[in-house]
């Protein structure tokens, strides 16, 4: 049985600056695509953006990944 694509979206949330941000995003997409200079299409086809919390349509979705870094932050003080 073959299985239908179909466009899956893949959730990561994380605590940090927006230079931290970015380079995460960075290597993201080295794992979705390790040859950036191949020939079109990708096998996979895919796309990565970034997000600030004020942008998500429900700000407070990563409440509690905010409410673990603080605990963490406040531990290792």
């Amino acid at each position: 049985m073959t299985e239908d694509l179909s466009v899956w979206e893949v959730r990561l949330g994380i605590y940090a600056t927006q230079q931290q941000a970015e380079e995460i995003k960075e290597r993201i997409t080295s794992l979705l695509c390790p040859d950036p200079d191949h020939a079109p299409p990708c096998p996979i086809p895919w796309s990565v953006m970034t997000l600030h919390a004020s942008d998500l349509d429900d700000p407070n979705s990563y409440s509690g990944l905010v409410e673990q870094a603080q605990i963490e932050k406040r531990q290792f003080k």
